[in-house]
């Protein structure tokens, strides 16, 4: 099992610092949401910023845009050195040539769902991408509490993974903590992104350990 935590938990006054504890940790991955204030409801970093994340950070960088038109960015995101680059199903009504962009850019392609897309819509997408996200949560904010049909849906995809042959890795997003978690693994997930569960933690490494040990 993977774990990328997000860093829209960690304490932005003290963010080299709580990259500095990721890289010391058993974190795989750091994962970055960008919200534009449009597809979601809220907004988060900009790409300046995230140059400087980019620079301290010894982890790949799990990148997933919430954002209108994404495809204006992956030059940007490319530019971070990013390892993925995530964009969601509902925001790109050209999906397909997003991802092939994606991957000419060198990076892994990776596709998002909302709590209501039905898993079903990516199955012609499969072969072609890396990584599959289920949202836990209805995506812009952190500290939302999990909704437990996302079990259902991992479970739905990995069969659908398996039907159609494809490799994609399944990362879920939102109210990931050591229970959800317990029940994602279970159902099938090969990622978890934990925010609150690392960030509020009174010991961020440990809350790590604890959750890889899933």
């Amino acid at each position: 099992m993977l774990l990328s935590p997000s860093i829209l938990s960690a304490d932005f006054c003290h963010l080299g610092q709580d990259i500095d504890m990721l890289n010391s940790s058993e974190a795989d991955w750091v994962h970055i949401d960008i919200m534009d204030g449009v597809f979601v409801p809220n907004i988060s970093f900009g790409f300046p910023v995230l140059k400087h994340v980019a620079k301290v950070s010894q982890k790949p960088l799990d990148v997933h845009l919430m954002i209108v038109q994404p495809e204006k960015f992956i030059q940007e995101v490319r530019d971070l050195g990013a390892y993925i680059m995530n964009v969601h199903y509902e925001a790109c009504p050209h999906l397909h040539r997003v991802i092939q962009q994606i991957r000419d850019a060198g990076m892994q392609p990776a596709v998002t769902l909302n709590p209501a897309t039905p898993v079903q819509l990516v199955r012609d997408i499969l072969p072609d991408v890396y990584m599959v996200l289920l949202m836990g949560v209805n995506p812009g904010f952190g500290g939302q509490k999990f909704i437990p049909h996302t079990v259902e849906k991992v479970r739905e995809l990995r069969d659908l993974i398996s039907e159609t042959g494809s490799r994609a890795l399944i990362e879920v997003d939102g109210g990931v903590n050591m229970q959800t978690g317990a029940r994602l693994i279970e159902a099938g997930a090969d990622v978890l992104v934990a925010g609150n569960a690392v960030f509020s933690a009174n010991d961020p490494q440990e809350a790590i350990r604890q959750l890889k040990s899933l």
